[in-house]
């Protein structure tokens, strides 16, 4: 019998209520600023060093930089928009009620942070490393996504409906309430991890020459 849908709890997302934004511009972005109530708009510049800074409570909208630098960044309830950033570095941050919609994100390093809340929506992403990761309430609505690496993560209600992946990793992730439905993707790699995750019948067909090299299954055709 199909699980029932409602079965699977969605991410959680806090809706975020932004105060009166002072405007910002490119010269409050450097490394370690303490950045709070900002609103940041139509920004272009080579290069964003922003490591070991903690941003909260701001809007950041039409950045354009060629590479950002992360590292260590703190982002709270913040709003970012029509990112454009070929190259992010951003392991080891922490985000927490944070909505990313719109843009392009190139080669995304987030491996070894630390997610709560967070939602994209309408992103086109091209390799996203979340490698040992900790993710709580995650969703990606309606993105492209060529390659989202969760090996090794810890995933705690994640979403993705309407996204399209061509290559998902999810090698010794720790999956609950993983919700895959209404997501399509071309390659899988980990099946014997998806224990906890929940998929759809359409899936199912695709994983099982998967699932049968995973578990040591001969399939001989008749």
């Amino acid at each position: 019998m199909p699980a029932d849908k409602a079965a699977v709890p969605a991410p959680m997302l806090d809706p975020i209520v932004l105060p009166e934004l002072q405007a910002g511009d490119g010269y409050d972005l450097e490394p370690s600023a303490s950045l709070e109530a900002f609103a940041f708009e139509s920004i272009s510049t080579d290069a964003v060093q922003l490591g070991g800074a903690r941003i909260e409570s701001c809007r950041v909208t039409g950045l354009h930089a060629a590479e950002a630098e992360l590292r260590g960044t703190t982002i709270i309830e913040t709003v970012l928009e029509h990112l454009d950033i070929p190259v992010l570095r951003a392991s080891r941050t922490r985000w927490r009620d944070v909505r990313i919609e719109g843009g392009r994100l190139g080669s995304a390093e987030l491996y070894d942070a630390d997610w709560e809340s967070v939602e994209f929506v309408g992103c086109k992403l091209s390799f996203v490393n979340l490698r040992g990761s900790t993710l709580r309430d995650v969703r990606f609505t309606d993105c492209t996504i060529e390659e989202l690496d969760l090996g090794a993560a810890e995933v705690l209600r994640l979403a993705l409906p309407g996204t399209r992946i061509r290559r998902l990793d999810v090698s010794r992730a720790t999956l609950q309430h993983a919700d895959l439905r209404g997501c399509e993707f071309a390659e899988l790699t980990g099946a014997g991890s998806l224990r906890g995750a929940a998929i759809d019948g359409d899936q199912l067909t695709l994983l099982a020459p998967l699932l049968a090299s995973e578990l040591g299954i001969t399939v001989i055709e008749p």
